[in-house]
């Protein structure tokens, strides 16, 4: 009944492909066949959510239990949400259009803070009380993870638990608790209690905050005994030897990032001090470049992509990356797939590796030099400065390259006008640079600059400034 409803629906929304699942490489199984039935939401649209590489990861490592499922859910578009209300349709999973409320567990990620509104609207759609203390066992245990999970506060009334740190290992712990809660038959608040006792969770309904007369925190402390005053995060000492999907889902649709992406190093080095990533992944664990090219290799063949980019938050830092950046433009010219390779820095550009790529396919440049003065850029800590970033350029631009694309970000922390100012500056420079190099018209080239605002983050050097309104 409920499948009828929602093809109902289709004809009716934009984008119909985000809601009917079946693609290449989902995974099926009888809900019947398990103990554990684990849905995992991204709370943005399908295209945004189905490039996301956490859920990638976790999606792979559930289904290969026996005893489990793991089935998408992510947030429909609004002409999906307000049909869905009109109709009776609850919030429905892809893989068996389930709905979601009679999941086991849903594992919600948390990538960015603007998305929180819509976990209260796909907890609603579900028909799962919003609040965690007024759940019962009808309803699923929502566990919660991602970057965002290093400062839980905001969401402490919404979720039962949270997952703070690398969730390879921790997924699989919280549902072997569950699983064996539910053999039992004891209390979901028991239920609660023993999830608190894994390394790397925290269950907010545990502890208890008192404030000061000026609303400062005075204390915070755990309820009962036995759970931890200190919640400490998961950590993956040898990302080599982690779970990494070999096959991974293939959309009927264009998505965001529509590619492989294969994960060379967590963590950086570079202490930015806007940047939680930084911080919380600490420290440095690097895939070695043998791991790399085996799951590249693998991946391509099991989904017909034809580009691969490698996912990092500084690619050019890892140890062997001309090695592995050449054995990779070798393989995919061989096979006239795209290599593409973000992050990274101006300061250390190995332009032996450029020149190889554009040697068969020419693609853009991105730089990050985030601020426009040498000034913020100093106070930012971002390590780079403007000779590197023209020498950079200008030598990309005598190897051919047509296409840069440059990211700043407004409202850092003691930020003038004169910085706002030097953003142009830059861009102005560099085409003069473009000139210099491809004469008084230009050639075809294109320079895109573009400009986000700076958010506080958890856990950096500026947590407590003001952002901007």
């Amino acid at each position: 009944m409920l499948k009828e409803q929602i093809d109902s629906l289709l004809d009716r929304v934009q984008k119909p492909a985000r809601y009917i699942g079946g693609e290449m490489n989902c995974v099926l199984k009888d809900p019947n066949s398990v103990d554990i039935r684990y849905a995992f939401a991204f709370p943005d649209v399908y295209e945004v959510g189905m490039s996301h590489l956490g859920s990638r990861i976790l999606y792979d490592i559930i289904n290969k239990r026996e005893d489990a499922l793991c089935e998408r859910v992510f947030m429909p578009w609004v002409d999906m949400a307000d049909l869905m209300r009109q109709e009776g349709v609850p919030l429905f999973s892809l893989e068996t259009r389930s709905p979601i409320g009679g999941f086991d567990m849903l594992g919600v990620t948390l990538q960015y803070e603007m998305s929180y509104t819509n976990i209260l609207e796909m907890l609603d759609l579900a028909g799962i009380p919003l609040r965690s203390e007024d759940r019962t066992w009808d309803h699923p245990i929502v566990i919660a993870g991602g970057p965002c999970a290093f400062n839980p506060e905001p969401l402490y009334a919404f979720i039962d638990a949270f997952s703070i740190g690398d969730g390879e290992i921790s997924t699989l712990e919280t549902i072997d608790v569950v699983k064996q809660c539910k053999q039992e038959g004891v209390s979901r608040e028991e239920c609660l209690r023993r999830l608190s006792r894994l390394h790397g969770v925290y269950v907010p309904s545990l502890y208890r905050a008192s404030y000061n007369e000026d609303g400062t925190l005075a204390s915070f402390e755990p309820t009962e005994e036995g759970v931890p005053r200190t919640v400490v995060k998961n950590m993956i000492a040898n990302i080599d030897t982690a779970a990494y999907p070999e096959s991974i889902i293939v959309p009927f649709m264009e998505i965001v990032h529509d590619r492989i992406n294969i994960e060379v190093l967590r963590g950086c080095t570079r202490g930015c001090r806007f940047c939680q990533a930084g911080m919380i992944y600490r420290p440095v664990r690097e895939r070695s470049k043998d791991k790399i090219l085996q799951l590249a290799e693998k991946q391509l063949k099991n989904t017909g992509n034809d580009e691969l980019s490698l996912l990092s938050l500084s690619t050019s830092d890892h140890s062997c990356f001309e090695a592995l950046t050449m054995a990779l433009i070798d393989y995919t010219k061989r096979e006239n797939i795209s290599l593409s390779l973000p992050s990274l820095r101006v300061d250390k550009f190995a332009f032996d590796v450029l020149n190889r790529i554009q040697e068969y396919k020419k693609s853009g440049l991105t730089y990050a030099p985030e601020a426009g003065t040498q000034r913020l850029r100093d106070v930012i800590n971002k390590g780079v400065t403007e000779s590197d970033i023209y020498q950079s350029i200008e030598q990309a631009l005598e190897l051919g390259w047509k296409h840069i694309k440059l990211y700043f970000m407004i409202g850092l922390p003691t930020e003038t006008y004169e910085d706002l100012d030097g953003i142009v500056e830059i861009a102005r420079n560099i085409r003069e640079l473009n000139y210099k190099v491809n004469g008084p018209k230009g050639g075809r080239f294109s320079l895109t600059v573009s400009v986000s605002n700076f958010v506080p983050k958890a856990h950096t050097p500026f947590q407590w400034m003001a952002q901007d309104t």
